[in-house]
């Protein structure tokens, strides 16, 4: 799973951002569009981070 894993990531980090924007479209409470934002920010992180040689396990 070592290549599958960072794409996994990014693709998440994709649909978490589609995720917050939606819900900011929609009117939806801060704190929400705002945890949702972190989560992907966080999943674009981990997913590049992956991607660095020598990184990851």
């Amino acid at each position: 799973m070592g290549a599958a894993l960072p794409t996994l990531l990014l693709i998440l980090a994709g649909v978490l951002v589609g995720g917050a924007w939606s819900l900011h479209r929609q009117g939806a409470p801060r704190g929400a569009v705002v945890v949702t934002g972190l989560l992907a920010l966080l999943a674009t992180a981990a997913g590049v981070l992956r991607l660095i040689p020598g990184s990851g396990s």
